[in-house]
């Protein structure tokens, strides 16, 4: 009886110290188990806010992508409009420098003797000093300026887009007592305007009259050769600049 009460007592024990080892192990277990799911709610927070970074990444590439794709058709567009202006302006080019060639020949007479053809900035010129078409202090024409403003005129006819300007200077002198030169160089860019329209049939809705006064010289107006080449007119053949305009609308 002794035996086995003793033996029951050591299962027994046996029993107790297996069932608390195990409790330790659950619990360890349980414990590593709880730790694994935080740091998985962890990941899974920080997957979850890479996703959403991703997801606005792609966002703002698809907008970068539409803007680009809009930037790259205005800049086609306005390539394109540049080389159409371009090619209108080599054309309106190539008309001043045929109406340079004709100018050349039907004024070559007068060159030298106060009569210029010549380029500037992109435009051309015919500048005559005023010997040629005025007496001094007057903005009346000479009639012996009428052949040449007739030879002007017979190629200004041959060519209807291109537009003129006629300005005035003067010197830098008063050609009397309390003149006003500026107002003498407008009145003979008036006279010649009124020439190419009433003896020559220009078209006025071309032609833009002007003065400068002495504010535009060419020369020292100290010597008197100088301010010779001052006191002109200049006629400027302009292109259709219309035509350009019109190119880069369409």
């Amino acid at each position: 009886m002794t035996n086995r009460f003793c033996a029951a007592i050591g299962i027994s024990a046996m029993f107790l110290i297996s069932s608390c080892g195990t409790n330790k192990k659950l619990a360890s277990a349980e414990a590593e188990a709880s730790d694994l799911r935080a740091k998985n709610a962890e990941l899974n927070g920080h997957v979850n806010q890479l996703n959403h970074e991703v997801s606005e990444l792609n966002n703002k590439n698809e907008e970068m992508t539409a803007d680009f794709v809009r930037y790259r058709k205005q800049c086609e567009g306005v390539q394109a409009k540049y080389r159409t202006a371009n090619s209108v302006l080599k054309d309106q080019e190539s008309i001043l420098r045929q109406i340079d060639e004709k100018l050349e020949a039907a004024l070559a007479d007068l060159e030298g003797r106060g009569l210029s053809v010549h380029y500037k900035r992109g435009l051309l010129f015919v500048s005559m000093e005023d010997q040629l078409l005025f007496k001094t202090g007057s903005a009346k024409v000479d009639k012996s300026a009428y052949d040449a403003l007739a030879k002007i005129a017979g190629v200004v006819n041959d060519y209807p887009d291109v537009k003129l300007i006629v300005v005035g200077n003067t010197d830098d002198k008063m050609f009397k007592s309390g003149s006003d030169n500026w107002t003498l160089s407008t009145e003979r860019a008036n006279s010649v305007v009124r020439i190419l329209r009433d003896s020559y049939s220009i078209d006025p809705s071309r032609m833009t009259s002007a003065g400068r006064g002495r504010f535009n010289p060419v020369a020292d107006n100290s010597t008197d050769e100088g301010r010779a080449k001052n006191r002109r007119i200049d006629i400027i053949f302009n292109p259709d600049l219309d035509k350009v305009w019109d190119s880069i609308e369409l």
